[in-house]
């Protein structure tokens, strides 16, 4: 059964009801995040109920703090593309308000999960917060739980490769620190952008190193250099090649871009979406004293991130 996503929890038809629930905010459904779907799931088969995802759109923090940097994860799409692959079978994508924000978490429990929703089992991590002010945690939820009508299951903490704890803010960490390979152990998967090819200044095509340009918008921002990347094109073909992530210094740039050379390849993408995974970072961002200098370096950079990604012949 495909994936069916639900946006709002009032007045949904009977088919819509029912689930058994993850509850979170689910950016990056890295691996703390698919313990707790995996529990859900378990009730799910248990109780042959329906599994479902909760999550809120804006994401909580971006309600509260309209001016925070950029941090997301994961657009929706690519959210509800990872949780179809997982079997979720409902993805409950619930606006964040002023009703939602002014929510205790004894009526977010019983007005959205119970009321609303209609949930039969709610899942949520070993540090889960909801409700006003946070207030909302694994015991109240279980408290309420039995009051309400649903049974609950809580994930204990999952560590990742160091001994860190497995969250967002783990992985925000990591690419800040230009490590996409410990990211992606958190994530298992590797972290990726998903954008729109727009129009560059076309500088890259006339150093011989053309380079298709995406912006950020609220995703993260990696730490600014140069990534060997894998890039899937519209249609699925999987290309290699290497990316800068950046404020472009040696030609005065005034935005930060993600600009993508895509190994033996000269196609038309403008206007396509194109998902780029940061694969390894090779080298910080420089500022070179001619277009010269930083031709002879981008060579170089082609040439490292193709023995990375390239087999060997």
């Amino acid at each position: 059964m495909a994936l069916r996503i639900v946006h709002g929890w009032k007045g949904l038809a009977p088919a819509e009801r029912g689930a058994a629930l993850a509850l979170g905010n689910f950016d990056g459904v890295h691996l703390g995040h698919r313990q707790v779907i995996a529990l859900a799931a378990k009730a799910a088969q248990d109780l042959k109920a329906p599994l479902g995802v909760l999550s809120f759109e804006p994401h909580p923090r971006r309600y509260f703090q309209a001016d925070v940097a950029p941090f997301q994860l994961m657009s929706l799409p690519q959210q509800a593309e990872v949780l179809d692959g997982l079997g979720v079978d409902v993805f409950y994508v619930l606006p964040f308000d002023v009703t939602m924000a002014g929510l205790t978490d004894e009526a977010f429990a019983r007005e959205v999960l119970a009321e609303g929703l209609g949930v039969r089992h709610v899942a949520a991590g070993f540090d889960v917060t909801f409700g006003k002010g946070r207030s909302g945690s694994p015991e109240h939820l279980k408290d309420y739980g039995a009051r309400f009508g649903f049974s609950v299951s809580v994930a204990d903490q999952l560590l990742g490769p160091h001994g860190e704890k497995c969250s967002s803010t783990a992985v925000r960490e990591a690419l800040a620190a230009g490590l996409p390979e410990l990211a992606a152990q958190l994530l298992g998967r590797a972290f990726a952008i998903r954008a729109v090819v727009v129009h560059g200044d076309k500088i890259g095509r006339t150093l011989g190193f053309p380079t298709a340009n995406m912006e950020f918008g609220d995703y993260v921002r990696p730490r600014p250099g140069i990534y060997a990347t894998r890039t899937r094109l519209a249609d699925g073909r999987e290309i290699a090649g290497v990316a800068y992530i950046g404020m472009r210094p040696t030609v005065n740039g005034v935005d930060e871009r993600l600009e993508v050379n895509l190994f033996d390849f000269d196609e038309d993408l403008y206007g396509q979406t194109l998902e780029t995974d940061l694969v390894r970072f090779i080298r910080g961002d420089e500022h070179f004293d001619s277009l010269e200098a930083m031709k002879a370096q981008i060579a170089r950079d082609c040439q490292t991130a193709r023995d990375l990604l390239l087999p060997a012949f």
